[in-house]
Order: structure tokens, then sequence, then C-alpha cells
């Protein structure tokens, strides 16, 4: 083949593959991994821009390891700003980018997510305290309330009762829009984003934004008044650091970097839970076996060992392998003429590793549409292969965390209470051709009571 020429795709017109894309998403890229392979093009963004899928692991760690000169993420790439802000790490590109994840990194590794264990499991104990015996309970909705506690506690530290239950009111709004599928395909075209009044569905969104833009700013200004050095909220340690030329945020670049944190960590975090919960209950080998493991420590669930616990790994990766929240790799824009393998991709054309596919080919993993955790204690994946959070200089900030908080959650609530999924209302398990995962807000559970260790 010639090297100047894009993977295959579909030919039909830009407009007709958008409206697959958005009405059909994964139902559509799985026919066209079929039809074309491991590598193929779609225009699927409102400006109709090349836009090349990657399921080849190989191509995917060259694309990883490309030079940003050369390949870089960011605004360019389709990142819009337009509810983050313009200074979030997802938009930033080049020297930017590196300087702002310099800055963000430190609170989310090391020793300091170590503190956060016990904050995890409190919050864990008094939100499972409040659950209902014998009754059906929505599960997305309990660890929605828990996960938007765990991330204003770490990102802001304890606030006033009053305006923290109004931040989780807002925020539970505005990562739930309730918008229609012919509403999000308007949304998807740039020039039909308008703002008709508080009625209107972005009027709804941007007020929403609004009110929580005011309260982070609020929060800023508090700490520029009075600050103290004791503080180890997440926003308190990066207001305190400071880039190579000594200088620190702004509150516009700190407003920016919050509300990514608030806004994409609670979601990733709420959906993989949902769905261990779900395959763990519904697959009872699985859920007899982790318990065994969790019984095994007794009560001592802190984070050493609830991150040592061989079993409760392998469900966590299985989990994030069968339905990694985020579908795609951050995707990358070619600055400059790039070769990788026999192709040759222009500037302008976006490459997006496709997590999903990648996690399904049958030659990385066999029958890859079973919950099976014990395929990650008989071998390790290269992160190629493996890529759940992304890979190369755009890998997720913020893993550690969210694998403490996951794990934290599903050890304090498997070993202290007694749950199974409610039939009634749960949702199926999804066929075996299915590549849409179990809706996160149709899992409902009944909880049977507290678990005797004894």
């Amino acid at each position: 083949m010639s090297t100047h020429n894009l993977p295959k795709g579909p030919q039909a017109h830009p407009w007709l593959q958008q409206f697959q894309w958005l009405t059909r998403g994964e139902e559509y890229l799985k026919e066209c991994h079929q039809l074309y392979g491991d590598i193929f093009t779609l225009r699927v963004s409102s400006d109709s821009t090349p836009h090349v899928f990657i399921s080849n692991p190989q191509i995917i760690r060259e694309v990883f390891a490309a030079n940003t000169k050369q390949l870089d993420s960011g605004k360019e790439a389709g990142n819009h700003p337009f509810l983050l802000g313009e200074h979030s790490l997802v938009v930033q590109s080049g020297e930017r980018h590196i300087e702002h994840r310099k800055l963000l990194a430190p609170p989310f590794h090391g020793e300091r997510i170590q503190s956060w264990g016990e904050i995890i499991r409190q919050i864990t104990v008094q939100e499972a305290n409040t659950w209902p015996i014998g009754k059906s309970l929505s599960l997305h909705q309990s660890l929605e309330m828990m996960s938007l506690e765990v991330s204003l506690r770490v990102l802001l530290g304890k606030l006033a009762s009053e305006q923290n239950q109004k931040l989780k009111e807002l925020l539970t709004t505005f990562l739930n829009p309730n918008i229609s599928i012919l509403q999000i395909i308007f949304l998807h075209f740039l020039f039909l984003r308008w703002d008709l009044g508080p009625w209107s569905t972005w009027g709804k969104i941007l007020r929403r934004k609004q009110q929580i833009d005011e309260i982070i700013y609020a929060q800023i200004a508090q700490r520029r008044q009075q600050p103290d050095p004791s503080r180890t909220d997440v926003l308190s340690l990066i207001m305190a650091s400071r880039y190579d030329n000594g200088e620190s945020m702004t509150d516009v670049e700190l407003h920016d970097e919050l509300l990514t944190l608030m806004t994409q960590g609670p979601e990733i975090t709420v959906t993989t839970l949902a769905r261990a919960f779900y395959w763990i209950l519904r697959h009872p080998p699985v859920l007899e076996k982790l318990l065994q493991e969790l019984d095994s420590v007794g009560e001592n669930l802190d984070v050493k060992t609830v991150s040592q616990l061989p079993y409760l790994d392998a469900i966590y990766k299985e989990t994030l392998r069968i339905y990694p929240p985020p579908q795609f790799a951050f995707p990358r824009q070619v600055k400059s003429t790039l070769q990788i393998q026999d192709y040759q991709f222009e500037p302008g054309t976006i490459l997006s590793p496709c997590i999903h596919l990648t996690h399904h080919r049958e030659d990385l993993y066999p029958q890859p549409e079973q919950f099976k955790p014990e395929r990650f204690l008989e071998r390790e994946f290269a992160p190629y292969e493996y890529l759940p959070f992304g890979g190369g200089n755009r890998r997720c900030i913020g893993v550690a965390f969210a694998q403490l908080e996951i794990k934290m959650v599903l050890a304090t609530v498997l070993s202290g209470w007694d749950l199974v999924l409610d039939d009634s209302k749960s949702v199926k398990a999804p066929s075996k051709n299915s590549f849409a995962p179990p809706p996160i807000n149709g899992i409902h559970v009944v909880i049977k009571g507290r678990r005797n260790l004894s």
C-alpha cells in the first residue's frame, strides 16, 4: 500500500458517520473493526477531520512514545475547553502541559495518597450505614454520593455542611444532565451550542457550571486571604507549588484544574465501582474467592493491606479491561509528518488509541467478553496492551488515587455488608456479542445485612 494513504474506513458522508458515531457508538466501532481491521479512519468530529482509531498494540506503543513535536494532544486534538476551561490539563499541550502536570502530579502519588485511605474508608462506612436492610437500592446513586464526598474532602478539605451539600448537588446535576440523544447530537456541533436562557439545554449546563465556578473561586479567595501551611487538601497543595520560574498558578488556572479534577475523577470511579459490584455479585465463585481473601486479613483494611490483595487487584484490573470508563486514550494530533509502520500520517490527522477494542482482542484476552479476573493472575500485560487510563505523557495523573479509592470501597463494603443483585430491577448480563456495558444507573442491590466475620 502507499504510505501516503490513510488507513481504510467507511466512505459514507462525514455527517452520516457522525450520526452513526453519536447514536450507535461502540457498536459502530465494532463493525468498523470487523470490516477494516485494527486500524481504520473515520470522520466523526464536527469539522470532519480524519480520525484514525487504533487497536494494534505495536502501533499504540509508537503513538505513546512519539515526540510531542510530532504528536500531541490538547485543544488542537479535539479536547475542547468549553466546560473545563482553557487552562485545564486536558486542554493544554506542549511545554505548558508538562509544566501543569509537574505541579498537579505530586498530591496524587507517594505518601500523600496513603493518608487518604482512612478518609475513604470512613466515608464508605458512613454511606453504607444509611443503606436500608432488605430493600432495593440504586447502587449508582449511592456510589456517586460516596465518591463526590471523597473527592470534595480530598480536593477542598472539610467544607461547611451546607456548602458541601450544595456543591455535591450541583456536581450531581452537572455530571448527569439528563439530556436526550437528539440534544446530544445537537450539542455535538459547536456552532449549535447557543445559550437561549435557563430553559435551553446549553443554557442549563452553563448556569449549573456558573454556580460551581462561584464556589471554587470563593475557596481560592479564602485560601489567598487566610493561608494555612498545615492544610493538606489538593487545592492548598497546588496553591503552594511553583513553576520553574518561581510563579504560582493564577486563580483561573487553579479553577480550571480543580473543575477538571472534580468532574473527571468521580465519574470514572463511580462507573468502575458500579460495574465491579455488578460482575462480582453476578458471579458467585468470584465473590466467594474475594470474601475468602478479605476475611483472611480480618478488619485490618489499611491502605498497605488492601493494595497487596492479589485477587482484589485482579478484579479491579478485569473490570477496567472489560469496560474501561474512557473508551479511548487521549486523541493526538499529528504536528509534523509521522511514519508508523506502513502509514505516513500528515499534519492535522488525529490518532486515537481505542482502549475498548484493544482490551477485547482475542489474541491478548481469550474469551474477551467473559469476566475472568484470573487472567491477571496468570500473566502481565504491557502498557500498550492494557491501557485503561491511557498512556505516554497523557496517562491520567489520578491513576494511583483512583485505584486506592476503588479497592478501598470494594473491600470495605464487601467485607462488612452482605449484598445481592436485585434481579427484578438490575440489568441483565450483556449478550455475548454486545459491546455496550450494563447501564450503571440500572444496577440495583438488596442489602441482606451486616456480615459476621466470626
